[in-house]
């Protein structure tokens, strides 16, 4: 089987990958279609020790389910954190925070950017016919910027910033229009921001000083120096929400965090079926993201075209 092999920082195209088999419980899907993200981006570069098949985001067709064979033959998405069932957070319905997960593309199982892969069923879900592939391949990352409404309140007329304009920032941008709030996109290029035209935001240029300070501020730069823009752009008692996954440390004023008590929330994955909702009912157009597609076997063009400044989405097709 011909995937993508990360190992050691170093990505190489293989064809000697054994097809998977589904064990109790698992399916085994054939990828459809698979998108890179800042956070396979950062592995490459040694952002967590894995190695294996990188990727997460995907949309497949069911090829081999032995524990539940109604599932073979249907297109689906899947949620990336397989989750053992019975450690305390499972119990305590915390599934994405099991002791003794595995995640998809990133930690002990193997992902998207291969002609297969395995996922428990439970972590899959059904996609309409409405949705093209190409739509539903956005439905993991369009899950993680859901998440965000998941955790903290946004009402119509909360001021809110998004730092950031690049894969993330562009999809929780888009989500938060949908609440009525004022929001703000800051970013680092006038290009990137420019694709957020005729939406209900505003935009600024991160070397400009925010024109408020923020109720709710969303980081989603993907660098450390994210979250001091974070903090420049929030009010005291505000919350700033990190969605930022990248190598290396971040310095943190924490004396000023408390004087001005300020919350701090982490935010990663999110509701999947909130996600093809709002999508299948098109609220949300992914349409203007995709910038580049490439088959599997030019994955590594594929990686450097996505590690372009102003680059946003690059699919893979196996």
């Amino acid at each position: 089987m011909r995937g993508l092999w990360l190992e050691e920082r170093a990505l190489r195209l293989r064809e000697d990958l054994p097809r998977p088999e589904p064990p109790p419980g698992e399916a085994r899907v054939d990828v459809l279609l698979a998108g890179i993200c800042n956070t396979d981006l950062e592995l490459a570069r040694g952002y967590y020790p894995y190695a294996g098949v990188p990727g997460h985001e995907f949309v497949g067709r069911v090829a081999s389910s032995p524990s539940a064979p109604e599932w073979e033959g249907r297109r689906v998405v899947g949620e990336i954190n397989a989750a053992c069932g019975a450690c305390e957070p499972c119990r305590a319905g915390r599934r994405t925070h099991c002791d003794r997960r595995t995640v998809l593309g990133i930690k002990g199982r193997n992902g998207c950017f291969a002609e297969a892969l395995l996922l428990p069923l439970g972590n899959l879900h059904g996609v309409p016919d409405s949705l093209a592939d190409e739509e539903a391949v956005f439905v993991e990352p369009t899950a993680a910027a859901l998440q965000v409404q998941e955790q903290v309140d946004v009402v119509p007329g909360m001021r809110v910033v998004v730092v950031g304009s690049g894969k993330l920032g562009q999809l929780v941008a888009r989500t938060l229009c949908l609440t009525g709030c004022d929001l703000l996109v800051i970013g680092r290029s006038r290009g990137s921001l420019d694709r957020l035209a005729g939406l209900p935001l505003r935009t600024a240029l991160a070397s400009e000083p925010p024109p408020f300070r923020a109720d709710r501020v969303v980081e989603c730069t993907g660098a450390p120096e994210g979250f001091l823009l974070a903090r420049r752009a929030v009010r005291p008692g505000g919350t700033i929400v990190l969605k930022s996954t990248h190598r290396g440390e971040t310095t943190v004023d924490l004396s000023s965090v408390v004087v001005d008590e300020v919350s701090l929330v982490g935010s990663r994955c999110g509701p999947f079926p909130k996600a093809l909702d709002v999508l299948a009912r098109r609220l949300l157009d992914t349409r203007p993201l995709v910038d580049a597609r490439y088959p599997l076997g030019a994955a590594l063009e594929a990686f450097e075209h996505a590690s372009r400044p102003g680059v946003l989405k690059v699919l893979l097709r196996p």
